[in-house]
């Protein structure tokens, strides 16, 4: 099972070497690493590791460790040492006028989220896989932000008329890496979209 992990832990030599240590003490296959933020003397890291067992028991087994906070544990598809975001935006190039479309089609990949929907005055627009077919957005806010919804954890993007809601089921919040990531690559589809519609108003009689 491939599992992402995100721990916070000193910020100091040997940090991850002691994080790696643990996971290959549980026979854990390290795939991946990320860097998140380093900080007020701790550093926050995510991990994508191959593992037999299940999340819980990788949660229960790293928290016991000195110094060490276990963020969360979830399972997640994506492939390390692919380019989802790389792969998203040859896609959008080779068809802006499908962008967005396109663009809520492969954030749920590229955020270890479960599924995104783009919402115009409360009606969805584009929908990813498992999306529900409906989200009330009750205070959509102006700029991208993380936030809390029931049980989900989302990340809420506005961009172009569209309000494009990411939603996570299990594991942490959204890290403000994670937001940027996802704001930087909105930026960049919009562009291509929009410069498709000027392109199409530029001859139109």
């Amino acid at each position: 099972m491939l599992l992402r992990l995100r721990v916070s832990l000193p910020d100091r030599p040997g940090g991850l070497g002691q994080v790696a240590r643990a996971l290959g003490a549980l026979g854990a296959d390290i795939l991946q690493v990320t860097v998140l933020e380093r900080e007020s003397g701790r550093a926050v890291d995510e991990f994508t590791v191959e593992w037999a067992g299940g999340a819980a028991e990788m949660e229960e087994r790293l928290s016991s460790l000195p110094g060490m906070r276990v963020d969360g544990v979830w399972p997640t598809k994506e492939v390390p040492g692919s380019a989802p975001d790389y792969d998203l935006l040859t896609q959008v190039a080779a068809d802006p006028a499908r962008g967005f479309a396109t663009l809520v089609d492969a954030l749920p990949g590229l955020c270890g989220a479960d599924w995104a929907l783009g919402l115009a005055d409360g009606v969805v627009r584009h929908a990813s896989l498992s999306a529900p077919p409906g989200y009330d957005l009750p205070d959509p806010p102006l700029r991208a932000v993380t936030r809390a919804g029931g049980d989900l954890r989302l990340l809420v993007l506005p961009v172009e008329g569209l309000h494009i809601v990411v939603a996570r089921r299990v594991g942490p919040a959204f890290h403000r890496a994670e937001l940027h990531r996802a704001v930087r690559i909105t930026e960049v589809v919009a562009k291509l979209a929009g410069r498709t519609a000027e392109a199409a108003g530029a001859v139109d009689p």
